[in-house]
C-alpha cells in the first residue's frame, strides 16, 4: 500500500484511540468521519499508469535526469529475456513492472518487483499469431486492477497485485466486433469509473464501460467503420468532454458522456491504419497517420460541436511513433518520409529537419527527446532552434523482432522493450 495511505490511515486511528471512550453516538459519528477520510485517500492515492504518460501525450516530467549518458549508454539495472513476441510498453506503478508478452500463442501478464524479479506471470488466452505476431495492448493501470485488450478483441480487467481475472469481455460477441488485417490494437483509455475503446462493430464502433464491472454505459454506431489501430484521447472543452478517436477513414468526436457522435474528419491513408494518438492543446486537434498521409491540424469550435481544418503536413508522417509537442513545435518521425521532423504547430511548416534516427518512437522529458529508432539505437536529442544535436546514443543490446515498444521514463529509470526482453536504465544524474 501506498505509504501515504499508511501515515493516513494510523492518524485516523490515534483520532479513533483519542474518541473510544466516548458516548456511542458520537462513536458511530467518529467511525463515519473515520470511513470516509479513509476512502477518500485510497481514491486519492490511486496510482494511474497508462499509455505515453499521465496525459498520453508522450511527456515525462521527471528531475534529476542526465543530460549526457556515458559512451556505451546508461547503466543496465537489469533486463528479462523470455517475454515472449510483443509490442506492449512496460506499465510501471510505485512498487512494479507489468508488461504483457506471447509464448506458444498464449498471451502472458508478468509483473516484476523493481529490482527485476518476476513476481508471477498469468496466461490469459490466445494471441495474435497471424502477422508480427506477439501483444500489441499495453497494460493500463488503475490502482489494483489492469487493463488490455487482446489482438482478438477480449478485453481483460485482472487484478494488478496477483493476476486474477476480475471480468473479461469478447468484444465480437458483445458488440460485433471486426478485426483488421494486422490485429486490432488499442491502449485503453479511463477517466473516473468509465472505460473506453473501440470494438469497431458496424452498429457499435465506440463503447464505454463500467470499468468495474465491465457493464456497457453506452455504445455509439459513430461512422459504422472498424477500429484503426488508434489509441483514443479524452478533452476537456469548457466544461465538456470530448473522446477523439481515429476510425479508419475518419477522425470522430463524441459526447464522451453519452456516445452520441459530435463531428467526424475525413482522414484516409494507403491502408485504413492511425496508430497515433491525437493532441489536443488550446483549441486545436492534431492527427498524424503514416504510408504519407501526414497530419491535420482541426480548430475546434468553443462548444465542441464541430472541427474546422486549419493546416496539414503530408511530410511528417509517423506510422507508429507518435510525436511530442514542446513551446508550439511539433517532433516526430516520419515513415515514407524518413526524417527527424520539427514542424511549426500554428502553421504546420516545416522549420527544420534531419535525415537520421528515422522511423521511431519518440517522447519528450525536461526539454529533451528520446528517440527509439526501429534500427535498434535509443538516443538522446536536444531541440535547438534551428537543428538537433544527437547528444548521446546506445545501441539495444537484448530482444528480438522489431523495434516498435514506446519508451517509458518513470523513477529516473528508461524502460525499453525490444520484442523478447524488456531491459531498465539508471538514467538519474546522481
Amino acid at each position: 500500500m501506498n505509504e501515504n495511505i499508511n501515515f493516513s490511515q494510523t492518524t485516523l486511528l490515534t483520532i479513533f484511540e483519542k474518541f473510544h471512550h466516548q458516548k456511542p453516538v458520537i462513536m458511530k459519528k467518529t467511525l463515519l468521519i473515520l470511513l470516509i477520510f479513509i476512502s477518500a485517500s485510497s481514491i486519492f492515492a490511486q496510482d494511474i499508469l497508462q499509455w505515453r504518460g499521465v496525459n498520453r501525450d508522450g511527456i515525462y516530467t521527471e528531475a534529476g535526469l542526465m543530460k549526457k549518458w556515458p559512451d556505451g549508454g546508461p547503466k543496465l539495472l537489469w533486463h528479462f529475456d523470455e517475454l515472449g513476441d510483443g509490442h506492449t510498453s512496460a506499465a510501471v506503478t510505485a512498487n512494479g513492472v507489468v508488461t504483457t508478452g506471447m509464448i506458444d500463442g498464449k498471451g502472458v501478464v508478468f509483473s516484476f518487483d523493481l529490482q527485476g524479479k518476476l513476481l508471477w506471470k498469468k496466461e490469459y488466452g490466445t494471441e495474435w499469431a497471424e502477422s508480427h505476431n506477439g501483444v500489441r495492448s499495453t497494460p493500463l493501470i488503475i490502482g489494483d486492477k489492469m487493463y488490455f485488450m487482446s489482438g482478438y478483441l477480449k478485453l481483460f480487467c485482472l487484478n494488478s497485485l496477483n493476476g486474477q481475472t476480475v471480468w473479461s469481455i469478447d468484444l465480437v460477441k458483445e458488440f460485433g466486433g471486426r478485426n483488421i488485417e494486422w490485429g486490432v490494437t488499442e491502449n485503453l483509455l479511463s477517466d473516473g469509473n468509465v472505460l473506453y475503446c473501440a470494438p469497431g462493430g458496424s452498429g457499435a464502433s465506440v463503447v464505454a464501460l463500467d470499468r468495474t464491472t465491465g457493464k456497457t454505459i453506452w455504445k455509439s454506431k459513430a461512422t459504422g467503420e472498424k477500429s484503426a489501430y488508434c489509441s483514443p484521447m479524452l478533452i476537456n472543452l469548457s466544461g465538456k468532454k470530448i473522446l477523439v478517436t481515429m476510425l479508419e477513414t475518419n477522425i470522430c468526436g463524441f459526447d464522451a458522456k453519452t456516445g452520441v457522435m459530435l463531428w467526424k474528419f475525413e482522414h484516409i491513408n494507403d491502408t485504413n491504419v492511425h496508430p497515433n494518438t491525437p493532441i489536443f492543446i488550446n483549441g486545436m486537434l492534431y492527427c498524424t497517420s503514416g504510408y504519407g498521409k501526414g497530419g491535420v491540424m482541426l480548430k475546434l469550435a468553443g462548444d465542441g460541436s464541430s472541427v474546422t481544418e486549419v493546416w496539414r503536413n503530408a511530410q511528417l508522417d509517423p506510422k507508429t511513433g507518435g510525436v511530442v509537442v514542446l513551446n508550439g513545435r511539433i517532433y516526430g518521425t516520419g515513415d515514407r518520409n524518413r526524417r527527424l521532423f520539427c514542424l511549426d504547430w500554428m502553421t504546420g511548416k516545416e522549420i527544420f529537419s534531419l535525415k537520421d534516427l528515422a522511423p521511431a518512437n519518440i517522447i519528450l522529458n525536461d526539454g529533451l527527446l528520446y528517440i527509439y529508432s526501429e534500427s535498434g539505437k535509443v538516443s538522446l536529442v536536444e531541440p535547438k532552434a534551428n537543428e538537433f544535436n544527437i547528444i548521446s546514443s546506445f545501441p539495444v543490446p537484448f530482444g528480438a523482432n522489431p523495434h516498435w515498444a514506446h519508451l517509458v521514463i518513470r523513477d529516473k529509470k528508461l524502460y525499453v522493450r525490444h520484442g523478447t526482453s524488456l531491459m531498465v536504465y539508471d538514467i538519474s544524474a546522481r
